[in-house]
């Protein structure tokens, strides 16, 4: 079969022009620290091999032979792995190859395309993985914020892998690295806070890092061993090695490696809710390599902080999200005492600030500015409503250049840098605003980020970027960058403020009747479905929104209870509106209403009686939300449930009591790692994002699990065959 033409670069084709598409996963080769098998099934033969396999196993033959009549027990000890269904985790075994026979460790995994590709690399010493993994986890767990963790995490990983080097890379929005946190010998130059710019890590290998969480290079200066024959003979292309460990690196990556000086990396992918948060990369000055069970255990304690960084990320937003129930509260009091919930937002506090971290607020309303901190002039607040009125339409809109974006308003650069902003009506220019004043700052780059890369004349003058000298960049005309912590801050207060606003204007609809046509058309054109109804429960209006669910066909309502019909359960809704009337109390429920086309749709509903005074009420507004994402959110709980109870159970490997019990040790430091993650998510996360934050929790549990149980049992299968090889003494 011919090779498919592809306008792709191949593996070491791409010049820094292309370099973002190389096909770094069709490497036709390896390094030499290991030797690479594919195997056709179900016989069992050699059809592909790296050219060093018959040396590297000390073998007299590789390529074509049957498994069976490879010298040793590698066939005997695959057999009990090889599940049709094997995919995900590579397997690893311990088996004897070879004359005189030597110990190796083999990782199989199955590619795409099908056969079983078999990794070998030289057996590696046991690990107290009590010690090594249990302590570790207990670090992980009791880190009290994102810095510590950071830091802990590089400390772990130094003491446990021995790199000269341990960064803690984070990726930001625009996919820019920053070191973090380090660790380094004595000696060695600091990157920490130095950044680097997204085109370093192309997004194909950021794809690979999301699917192969650990990657190793023992020596830089190493020579490609290639796969013969180079086409696999199952699909006549090169092979898929996404998933080898073997796998040889892009040339522009180790010309990048070499102009740091750096001899071999350790690379462990750090996923939060499913994306690449960042990396822990380990640097070393001399060749370096690290056997298989210490490679699990840097992915084991890679997925316990990911798992925690969510938690702490949580935990931020948790806060954001109790101050927002107590910023409704007040304004719910200031319209009681004081008939206007504006008062509670701009009090003497400035606590409308804190969660936004912002220097200063304003809110244009009604054709009227409240301010509260540092903020422009009343006249450009006014200018920068009517400019995001002409914006697309989303929860918060958000710069941290507003001077270099529109140039109008580079005059206020020094208090306005930095805007983000929550519309808190339909209305136009009704917004609720946060400012920061720009931040004159110098970023430390790794290197010259406008001059990332040199092309000339042969493959050894291409280089990623000839030095890596700190080079400082000072930034103008720019604020502190708004976090995705900040903005969820800002999205949950505009939508707790647009909330009240609607409900506001509902009361002065039924206290100011000669307003109703004016603040109706506000009321009927809002997104959300909202009824209003006087004391007696007659319907005065109900909005688009809300009619736009009733059932096709459905009749024409006069009264609260007409609407009984459209719900699932239609005695319950006219049971608790009667008491809403008659006991003029507020209302929170959960209903089934059937929608157009007989769908069923679940809402949450906010029925307020209308107390302008304490001895009489004016009637009643029902505001009625989608409560798809509180039950998505019920439901990932329950499949969070079902994945630690399934993370508790051994899948099927045998495990001898002694292991077992290490198992159980080290899986509840990791359970109870996931459960505070879960914890802080599901009081601290809009609940539209719990669902998925979730599962990625639960996911990475289930995978920890995995590869624990993968590393014990090798372990302990490590310790068995050790103990039978050993002479046993004479009996008197």
């Amino acid at each position: 079969m011919a090779v498919q033409p592809t306008s792709l670069p191949a593996f070491g084709t791409a010049d820094l022009s292309n370099c973002e598409q190389e096909q770094i996963h069709l490497a036709a080769s390896i390094q030499p620290h290991g030797a690479l098998l594919v195997v056709s099934e179900p016989d069992h033969r050699v059809i592909q091999a790296s050219a060093n396999a018959a040396e590297f196993l000390n073998v007299t033959r590789v390529l074509g032979l049957p498994l069976s009549d490879l010298e040793g027990d590698l066939l005997i000890r695959i057999l009990p792995h090889l599940d049709p269904t094997l995919e995900g985790i590579p397997v690893a075994v311990r088996c004897r190859i070879g004359k005189p026979s030597i110990e190796f460790d083999g990782l199989i995994h199955r590619p795409p395309e099908g056969g079983l590709i078999i990794e070998l690399e030289r057996a590696g010493p046991p690990l107290d993985l009590q010690t090594t993994v249990g302590q570790a986890l207990d670090k992980i767990r009791t880190s009290n914020s994102i810095r510590s963790l950071c830091d802990e995490a590089a400390l772990l990983f130094q003491e446990r892998t021995g790199y000269d080097r341990v960064m803690v890379y984070r990726f930001d929005e625009e996919g820019h690295g920053e070191v973090f946190s380090e660790r380094h010998t004595a000696g060695l130059e600091s990157y920490l806070g130095n950044r680097y710019p997204a085109s370093d890590i192309p997004q194909m290998a950021r794809r690979l890092y999301e699917r192969q969480r650990v990657r190793v290079l023992v020596d830089v200066g190493y020579e490609p061993v290639p796969l013969q024959p180079r086409l696999s003979p199952l699909t006549g292309r090169d092979l898929d090695m996404s998933s080898c460990f073997l796998r040889s690196m892009s040339p522009i990556h180790l010309q990048y490696l070499k102009n740091m000086g750096v001899r071999a990396t350790l690379v462990v992918s750090l996923m939060v809710g499913g994306k690449l948060w960042g990396l822990v990369a380990c640097h070393h000055y001399q060749p370096r390599f690290i056997h298989f069970e210490l490679r699990a255990v840097c992915e084991l304690l890679a997925e316990a902080i990911a798992t925690r960084i969510t938690a702490l990320e949580s935990f931020a937003q948790s806060q954001s999200e109790l101050f927002v129930q107590r910023l409704e509260q007040r304004m719910i009091e200031a319209i009681s005492r004081e008939g206007d919930w504006r008062a509670a937002i701009f009090d003497a506090s400035q606590s409308i600030l804190q969660p936004v971290r912002a220097s200063g607020a304003a809110l244009v309303y009604e054709g009227q500015v409240a301010t509260i901190g540092e903020v422009p002039g009343t006249h450009d607040i006014r200018e920068i409503a009517a400019w995001l009125t002409k914006q697309p339409r989303a929860s918060v809109l958000s710069t941290s250049s507003l001077g270099l974006d529109v140039r109008d308003f580079s005059p206020l650069t020094a208090v306005a840098s930095g805007l983000a902003a929550a519309p808190v009506s339909n209305h136009p220019g009704e917004f609720l605003m946060w400012f920061r004043p720009e931040r004159v700052r110098t970023v430390t780059w790794g290197g010259d980020p406008k001059k990332p890369f040199v092309i000339g004349n042969t493959p050894a003058d291409l280089s990623p970027r000839r030095s890596f000298a700190k080079w400082n960049q000072v930034v103008e005309g720019t604020s502190d960058p708004w976090t995705p912590a900040d903005l969820a801050a800002a999205r949950t207060i505009g939508q707790s403020v647009a909330d009240i606003v609607l409900q506001f204007r509902a009361v002065r609809t039924l206290i100011a009747q000669e307003q109703l046509d004016q603040f109706s058309r506000q009321v009927a054109t809002s997104d959300h479905p909202v009824v209003i109804a006087d004391i007696e429960g007659k319907i005065l209006l109900i909005n688009g929104a809300f009619t736009a669910m009733l059932p096709q066909g459905y009749p024409p309502v006069h009264r609260l209870e007409d609407l009984a019909l459209a719900f699932l359960d239609p005695f319950d809704f006219r049971r608790s509106i009667g008491e809403l009337i008659e006991r003029q109390r507020a209302w929170r429920g959960e209903l089934m209403l059937r929608g157009p086309g007989g769908e069923t749709r679940s809402l949450v509903v906010r029925a307020d009686p209308v107390v302008p005074s304490r001895d009489r009420a004016l009637g009643f507004v029902l505001i009625f939300n989608d409560n798809a994402d509180r039950r998505a959110a019920e439901a990932a709980r329950g499949r969070f449930q079902e994945g630690i109870l399934e993370s508790s159970r051994v899948s099927g490997l045998r495990l001898d009591a002694q292991t077992g019990l290490v198992y159980q040790n080290l899986l509840s430091s990791v359970v109870e790692n996931a459960q505070l993650a879960a914890l802080e998510i599901t009081y601290g996360v809009e609940t539209g994002r719990i669902a998925d934050m979730l599962e990625g929790v639960r996911d990475s549990t289930l995978r920890t699990a995995e590869v624990l149980q993968h590393l014990l049992l090798h372990a302990s299968r490590t310790s068995a065959d050790q103990a039978a090889s050993k002479p046993r003494k004479p009996k008197k």
